[in-house]
Protein backbone atom coordinates (compact mmCIF):
# COMPACT_ATOMS: atom_id res chain seq x y z
CA UNK A 1 0.00 0.00 0.00
CA UNK A 2 1.22 3.54 -1.25
CA UNK A 3 1.56 6.41 1.58
CA UNK A 4 -1.43 7.91 -0.24
CA UNK A 5 -3.09 5.24 -0.52
CA UNK A 6 -3.04 4.63 3.12
CA UNK A 7 -3.48 8.46 3.81
CA UNK A 8 -7.33 7.96 1.92
CA UNK A 9 -8.41 4.92 3.88
CA UNK A 10 -6.85 6.15 6.94
CA UNK A 11 -9.73 9.86 5.80
CA UNK A 12 -12.23 7.61 4.97
CA UNK A 13 -12.19 5.53 8.11
CA UNK A 14 -12.49 8.95 10.12
CA UNK A 15 -14.85 10.29 8.40
CA UNK A 16 -17.35 7.40 8.64
CA UNK A 17 -15.78 4.49 11.09
CA UNK A 18 -19.25 2.25 10.87
CA UNK A 19 -18.58 1.72 6.96
CA UNK A 20 -14.91 2.05 6.63
CA UNK A 21 -12.09 -0.54 7.30
CA UNK A 22 -9.45 0.27 9.77
CA UNK A 23 -6.07 0.63 7.92
CA UNK A 24 -3.63 -2.05 8.12
CA UNK A 25 -1.25 -1.43 10.97
CA UNK A 26 -3.21 1.25 12.65
CA UNK A 27 -4.13 -0.27 16.37
CA UNK A 28 -7.91 -0.18 17.47
CA UNK A 29 -7.05 2.51 20.60
CA UNK A 30 -5.39 4.35 18.33
CA UNK A 31 -7.52 4.55 15.31
CA UNK A 32 -10.42 5.03 18.18
CA UNK A 33 -8.73 7.99 19.36
CA UNK A 34 -8.52 9.58 16.24
CA UNK A 35 -12.48 8.67 15.27
CA UNK A 36 -13.28 10.84 18.80
CA UNK A 37 -11.01 13.62 18.44
CA UNK A 38 -12.41 14.43 14.77
CA UNK A 39 -15.82 13.94 15.31
CA UNK A 40 -15.85 15.93 18.41
CA UNK A 41 -13.76 18.59 16.63
CA UNK A 42 -16.90 18.71 13.79
CA UNK A 43 -19.45 18.44 16.67
CA UNK A 44 -17.98 21.13 19.02
CA UNK A 45 -17.83 23.89 16.15
CA UNK A 46 -21.36 23.17 14.55
CA UNK A 47 -23.25 22.96 17.74
CA UNK A 48 -21.55 26.48 18.78
CA UNK A 49 -22.90 28.14 16.15
CA UNK A 50 -25.96 26.54 15.96
CA UNK A 51 -27.02 25.95 19.64
CA UNK A 52 -31.19 26.40 18.99
CA UNK A 53 -31.54 24.28 15.86
CA UNK A 54 -29.30 21.76 17.69
CA UNK A 55 -32.12 22.26 20.96
CA UNK A 56 -34.72 21.48 18.42
CA UNK A 57 -33.63 18.44 16.88
CA UNK A 58 -32.72 16.89 19.88
CA UNK A 59 -29.04 15.16 21.01
CA UNK A 60 -29.68 11.90 18.71
CA UNK A 61 -31.05 13.56 15.32
CA UNK A 62 -28.47 16.25 15.18
CA UNK A 63 -25.31 14.07 15.98
CA UNK A 64 -26.16 12.05 13.11
CA UNK A 65 -26.41 15.20 11.09
CA UNK A 66 -23.28 15.88 11.60
CA UNK A 67 -22.14 12.21 11.75
CA UNK A 68 -23.32 12.55 8.17
CA UNK A 69 -22.27 15.40 7.02
CA UNK A 70 -18.73 14.60 8.08
CA UNK A 71 -18.75 10.94 6.10
CA UNK A 72 -20.20 12.74 3.28
CA UNK A 73 -17.27 14.63 2.59
CA UNK A 74 -18.79 17.99 3.38
CA UNK A 75 -15.48 19.78 4.11
CA UNK A 76 -13.61 21.33 1.82
CA UNK A 77 -11.35 23.64 3.40
CA UNK A 78 -9.16 22.89 6.28
CA UNK A 79 -10.18 26.12 8.52
CA UNK A 80 -12.30 25.01 11.40
CA UNK A 81 -13.94 27.99 11.41
CA UNK A 82 -15.35 27.10 7.96
CA UNK A 83 -17.33 23.99 8.98
CA UNK A 84 -20.32 26.00 10.21
CA UNK A 85 -20.86 27.36 6.79
CA UNK A 86 -20.13 23.80 5.21
CA UNK A 87 -22.71 22.65 7.47
CA UNK A 88 -25.08 24.97 6.59
CA UNK A 89 -24.80 24.27 3.02
CA UNK A 90 -25.23 20.56 3.61
CA UNK A 91 -28.19 20.85 5.49
CA UNK A 92 -30.02 23.53 3.27
CA UNK A 93 -29.69 20.44 0.98
CA UNK A 94 -30.54 17.52 3.59
CA UNK A 95 -33.22 19.30 5.84
CA UNK A 96 -36.28 18.96 3.46
CA UNK A 97 -35.38 15.62 3.04
CA UNK A 98 -34.55 14.05 7.00
CA UNK A 99 -37.12 16.37 8.70
CA UNK A 100 -40.13 17.42 6.37
CA UNK A 101 -41.37 18.48 9.92
CA UNK A 102 -39.37 21.09 10.20
CA UNK A 103 -39.88 23.25 6.89
CA UNK A 104 -38.09 26.08 8.88
CA UNK A 105 -35.06 24.38 9.62
CA UNK A 106 -32.36 25.38 7.10
CA UNK A 107 -33.70 29.20 7.36
CA UNK A 108 -32.96 29.43 11.08
CA UNK A 109 -29.85 27.66 10.75
CA UNK A 110 -28.97 30.54 8.47
CA UNK A 111 -30.50 33.17 10.88
CA UNK A 112 -28.10 31.85 13.44
CA UNK A 113 -25.09 31.41 11.18
CA UNK A 114 -25.07 35.03 10.23
CA UNK A 115 -24.40 35.71 14.31
CA UNK A 116 -21.06 33.66 13.56
CA UNK A 117 -20.78 35.74 10.67
CA UNK A 118 -21.01 39.30 12.17
CA UNK A 119 -18.81 37.83 15.39
CA UNK A 120 -15.56 36.75 13.30
CA UNK A 121 -15.95 39.71 10.75
CA UNK A 122 -12.45 40.87 10.86
CA UNK A 123 -12.78 44.17 8.20
CA UNK A 124 -12.62 47.75 10.16
CA UNK A 125 -14.01 50.61 8.58
CA UNK A 126 -11.69 53.45 8.43
CA UNK A 127 -12.94 55.90 10.62
CA UNK A 128 -10.88 58.73 9.35
CA UNK A 129 -12.67 58.26 5.88
CA UNK A 130 -16.24 58.44 7.37
CA UNK A 131 -18.44 61.75 8.30
CA UNK A 132 -20.72 60.01 11.33
CA UNK A 133 -22.80 63.21 11.04
CA UNK A 134 -23.30 63.37 6.92
CA UNK A 135 -25.84 64.06 4.51
CA UNK A 136 -27.10 60.67 3.90
CA UNK A 137 -29.12 61.83 0.95
CA UNK A 138 -26.75 63.63 -1.00
CA UNK A 139 -23.50 61.81 0.20
CA UNK A 140 -22.10 58.31 -0.57
CA UNK A 141 -23.63 56.16 2.37
CA UNK A 142 -21.16 53.95 4.54
CA UNK A 143 -22.64 50.44 5.57
CA UNK A 144 -20.88 48.86 8.95
CA UNK A 145 -19.27 45.94 7.14
CA UNK A 146 -19.65 43.89 10.11
CA UNK A 147 -23.57 43.91 9.23
CA UNK A 148 -25.64 41.08 7.28
CA UNK A 149 -28.94 40.81 5.53
CA UNK A 150 -31.01 37.87 6.06
CA UNK A 151 -34.90 37.39 4.83
CA UNK A 152 -37.20 34.08 4.96
CA UNK A 153 -40.15 33.43 5.12
CA UNK A 154 -40.43 32.16 8.66
CA UNK A 155 -40.53 34.60 11.72
CA UNK A 156 -37.21 33.18 12.72
CA UNK A 157 -36.57 34.96 15.83
CA UNK A 158 -39.59 33.16 17.35
CA UNK A 159 -38.48 29.50 16.83
CA UNK A 160 -37.26 27.67 19.51
CA UNK A 161 -37.27 24.07 21.29
CA UNK A 162 -41.25 24.71 21.98
CA UNK A 163 -42.05 27.37 19.26
CA UNK A 164 -42.79 26.36 15.73
CA UNK A 165 -44.15 29.13 13.69
CA UNK A 166 -45.84 28.45 10.28
CA UNK A 167 -45.50 30.51 6.78
CA UNK A 168 -47.77 33.39 6.67
CA UNK A 169 -46.74 34.22 3.15
CA UNK A 170 -45.33 37.21 4.17
CA UNK A 171 -41.26 38.39 4.08
CA UNK A 172 -39.65 38.27 7.61
CA UNK A 173 -36.28 40.19 7.13
CA UNK A 174 -33.86 40.70 9.46
CA UNK A 175 -30.41 42.99 10.08
CA UNK A 176 -27.23 41.32 11.95
CA UNK A 177 -24.45 43.47 12.96
CA UNK A 178 -21.76 43.61 15.49
CA UNK A 179 -22.31 47.88 17.24
CA UNK A 180 -20.06 50.08 18.49
CA UNK A 181 -19.33 48.10 21.76
CA UNK A 182 -18.82 44.59 19.83
CA UNK A 183 -22.17 43.69 20.55
CA UNK A 184 -24.16 41.11 17.95
CA UNK A 185 -27.36 42.75 17.80
CA UNK A 186 -30.47 41.51 15.75
CA UNK A 187 -33.10 43.92 14.30
CA UNK A 188 -36.22 43.41 12.85
CA UNK A 189 -36.63 45.48 9.52
CA UNK A 190 -40.01 45.69 6.96
CA UNK A 191 -39.02 44.70 3.00
CA UNK A 192 -38.69 48.13 1.51
CA UNK A 193 -35.84 48.76 4.50
CA UNK A 194 -34.18 45.25 3.65
CA UNK A 195 -33.99 46.05 -0.48
CA UNK A 196 -32.56 49.45 0.61
CA UNK A 197 -29.65 48.27 2.32
CA UNK A 198 -28.95 45.80 -0.27
CA UNK A 199 -28.72 48.62 -2.57
CA UNK A 200 -26.19 50.08 -0.57
CA UNK A 201 -24.18 46.86 0.21
CA UNK A 202 -24.14 46.19 -3.38
CA UNK A 203 -22.29 49.36 -4.39
CA UNK A 204 -21.48 53.06 -3.32
CA UNK A 205 -24.24 55.05 -3.36
CA UNK A 206 -25.82 58.06 -2.01
CA UNK A 207 -29.23 57.86 -0.17
CA UNK A 208 -30.69 59.75 -2.68
CA UNK A 209 -29.56 57.60 -5.45
CA UNK A 210 -30.38 54.64 -3.72
CA UNK A 211 -34.17 55.75 -3.20
CA UNK A 212 -33.86 56.42 -6.90
CA UNK A 213 -33.59 53.01 -7.74
CA UNK A 214 -35.38 51.72 -5.24
CA UNK A 215 -38.45 53.82 -5.92
CA UNK A 216 -37.77 52.69 -10.01
CA UNK A 217 -38.17 49.04 -8.81
CA UNK A 218 -41.20 49.00 -7.03
CA UNK A 219 -42.88 51.88 -9.16
CA UNK A 220 -43.63 53.95 -6.42
CA UNK A 221 -46.33 56.97 -7.45
CA UNK A 222 -44.47 59.94 -5.58
CA UNK A 223 -40.95 60.18 -5.77
CA UNK A 224 -40.78 62.64 -3.49
CA UNK A 225 -42.90 61.30 -0.21
CA UNK A 226 -40.72 58.12 -0.62
CA UNK A 227 -37.45 59.96 -0.69
CA UNK A 228 -38.54 61.97 2.80
CA UNK A 229 -39.61 57.78 3.92
CA UNK A 230 -36.60 57.22 2.76
CA UNK A 231 -34.23 59.35 4.66
CA UNK A 232 -35.93 58.30 7.95
CA UNK A 233 -34.97 54.87 7.25
CA UNK A 234 -31.59 55.74 6.55
CA UNK A 235 -31.34 57.77 9.74
CA UNK A 236 -33.08 54.80 11.70
CA UNK A 237 -30.70 52.56 10.72
CA UNK A 238 -27.81 55.15 11.46
CA UNK A 239 -28.74 55.16 15.00
CA UNK A 240 -28.46 51.16 15.29
CA UNK A 241 -25.58 51.28 14.25
CA UNK A 242 -26.06 49.83 10.73
CA UNK A 243 -25.16 52.52 8.92
CA UNK A 244 -21.50 54.23 10.20
CA UNK A 245 -22.43 57.95 8.29
CA UNK A 246 -21.05 59.19 4.94
CA UNK A 247 -17.60 59.30 3.33
CA UNK A 248 -15.84 62.12 4.56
Amino acid sequence: MTRRDFQQDFAARIRAPHRAPRPDGVPTRRMRVYEELLHNNIESFTSTCFPVARQCLGERAWRLAVRDFYAAGGLHSPLFRDIPAAFLDWMVEEAPVRFPNKPWLAEFMHYEWLELVVQVHEDVADATAIDPDGDLLNRRVVLNPASRLGCYRYAVERIGPRRRPRADGQTHCYLVFRDATDSTRFIRVNPLSARLYELLDAEPLSGAEALARLGAEIGHPDPAALRGHGLALLQGLRTEGVILGTRA
